[in-house]
C-alpha cells in the first residue's frame, strides 16, 4: 500500500508529522505516505508518483482515489483524473456535499458518469458507517420485538437530533458557501431518517437498501416552510471570514412527514446546529400511550421511548415505567440499557471512515449513497434553499432559537 496526500500546495510541514499517530508500527507505516502537490489544471506530477508507486506495488495494484472538495471543484478534479488516466482500475470516493442544489447534483453526475462507470463511484457520508447506524437495521429486522410495533399505530414521533457544542472551528469559508442546511440536513440528517423510515428489503444488500431507502425518501411530503426553522448563533458574524451581514444558518430544525401506509401522521423532528448547548448525535422513537389508562397517573407526560445513541461507544436504552419496590402500587420512570462495549467486550467496534474506506476497496457500495437517493433529498431540499426562512439568532450554549424549540409541541425535544 501506499498513500499519496494531494492538494493544490505543499504543507509547510511534513505530512507524515502532521498526522503522526503513537504506536510500534507508526514508522514503518510513514514509510508508505508521500505528498504531491496538484490541481484541477495540472495532475501530472501526481500522475508521475503513483505510476512510481505501483512499479513498486507490482501491476496488480488498484488504486483508490478520495476527493474531499467543494462541489464546485469537483468535476474540474474528476476531469484531472481523467486527463492524467488516473481513473483506470481506480474506486473514486466522494465527500458530501454532492452538488450544491439538484442542478449542480445532476451536471456533477454526468461528469461522473462519463469518466466513470456506475459500480466505481462511492459517494460518502460517515454517519452510514457508524456502528450504532448500522444497528438500527439489526434492532429492527433481526428481532421480533421491535418491528410489529415500528409504524404509526404505535409511534407518535421520531426524533433525529445532532446538535454541536462546537463553533465553526476556522471553517469560515466552508459555512459561508454551504451553510448548515445543505452540510447536514440534506446529506445525515435525511440518510440518518431513511435507516429508520425504510420498509424491510428483501436482502440487506446494496441494491436493497438503497431501493428501500429511495422509497422512504419519495414518500416524504414537501417541506413546509412553516415548520423549518434557520438560527444563527450570536458572535458568528465576529469569526474570522465571516461577513459582517451574513444570513448563513449555523442551525436548522424542521419537521418531516412521510406519506406511506407505515408513516402516515408521524411527524420526523431533525435537529442541528453549532455552539449549542452539546455535542450529541440521538435518534429517539416516541411510542404511543396505552388506549386505557389503568393506573393512576400514568399519562404523565413521559412516554415510553426507544433512544439510540449514535456514539462510537453506541448505546441503546428504552425509557418506561415500572412499579416502584414496596408495599404500594407506586409507577416511577426506569431504564432497559444495551451498552455495546460491556455486551461484546471481546470485540472492538470500527471507526465509521474506517468501515467505509475498506468498503469502497471492497467494492461493496452496501453503506454508501445512491444516485437517485440524492436527488431526490436535493428535489426534497431545493424549495427551501431558493426562499429560505428568515434567520433567527440564538445564544451560544443554548439549544437554539426559541421557534425551534416549540417545534415538537408540548412533549419537547428530548435533548433540552
Amino acid at each position: 500500500m501506499r498513500i499519496i496526500g494531494s492538494g493544490r500546495h505543499t504543507p509547510d510541514e511534513d505530512l507524515r508529522e502532521l498526522v503522526r499517530q503513537e504506536g510500534d508500527d507508526w514508522d514503518e507505516f510513514a514509510s508508505r505516505i508521500t505528498f504531491v502537490a496538484s490541481s484541477a489544471d495540472d495532475g501530472s506530477d501526481l500522475a508521475e508518483a503513483v505510476a512510481v508507486a505501483e512499479k513498486e506495488l507490482g501491476d496488480e495494484a488498484t488504486r483508490l482515489v478520495y476527493l474531499s472538495v467543494p462541489p464546485s471543484a469537483a468535476g474540474g478534479m474528476v476531469r484531472m483524473l481523467e486527463r492524467e488516466g488516473l481513473h483506470e482500475r481506480a474506486h473514486l470516493v466522494l465527500e458530501k456535499p454532492f452538488g450544491t442544489d439538484l442542478a449542480s447534483a445532476k451536471e456533477l453526475d454526468e461528469v461522473l458518469l462519463d469518466v466513470f462507470a456506475p459500480e466505481q463511484l462511492f459517494r460518502i457520508d460517515h454517519f452510514l458507517g457508524k456502528e450504532a447506524v448500522q444497528n438500527i437495521l439489526v434492532l429492527r429486522f433481526a428481532n421480533g420485538l421491535f418491528e410489529p410495533v415500528w409504524n404509526a399505530a404505535h409511534v407518535a414521533y421520531v426524533q433525529i437530533d445532532v446538535p454541536e457544542a462546537i463553533g465553526i472551528e476556522g471553517r469560515a469559508s466552508f459555512m459561508e458557501s454551504t451553510g448548515t442546511f445543505r452540510d447536514m440536513i440534506s446529506t445525515h440528517l435525511f440518510q440518518l431518517l431513511g435507516f429508520v423510515a425504510l420498509e424491510p428489503p428483501t436482502v440487506i444488500d446494496a441494491k436493497g437498501l438503497h431501493e428501500e431507502k429511495a422509497k422512504a425518501f419519495r414518500a416524504i411530503r414537501a417541506l413546509d416552510p412553516a415548520k423549518v426553522v434557520f438560527g444563527q448563533y450570536e458572535g458568528y458574524r465576529d469569526e474570522d471570514g465571516v461577513a459582517d451581514d451574513s444570513r448563513v444558518e449555523t442551525f436548522v430544525a424542521l419537521e418531516a412527514r412521510i406519506d406511506n401506509w407505515r408513516w402516515k401522521g408521524v411527524p420526523f423532528y431533525l435537529r442541528t446546529g453549532k455552539a449549542l448547548a452539546e455535542g450529541r448525535r440521538t435518534i429517539t422513537i416516541g411510542f404511543r400511550e396505552p388506549p386505557l389508562e389503568v393506573f393512576p397517573c400514568t399519562a404523565d407526560g413521559e412516554p415510553n421511548e426507544l433512544v439510540l445513541e449514535l456514539t462510537d461507544d453506541a448505546k441503546v436504552y428504552v425509557d418506561l415505567r415500572a412499579k416502584k419496590p414496596g408495599p404500594a402500587l407506586d409507577i416511577a420512570h426506569a431504564r432497559l440499557s444495551l451498552e455495546l462495549e460491556q455486551a461484546f467486550p471481546d470485540d472492538t467496534a470500527v471507526e465509521a471512515y474506517e468501515r467505509l474506506l475498506l468498503d469502497a476497496m471492497r467494492g461493496d457500495h452496501t453503506l454508501f449513497t445512491s444516485t437517485e437517493e440524492v436527488e431526490r433529498l436535493w428535489a426534497l431540499c431545493d424549495p427551501v434553499l431558493a426562499d429560505p426562512p428568515q434567520v433567527q439568532s440564538y445564544a451560544q450554549g443554548s439549544w437554539g432559537p426559541q421557534a425551534a424549540l416549540d417545534l415538537p409541541g408540548d412533549r419537547g425535544w428530548r435533548l433540552r
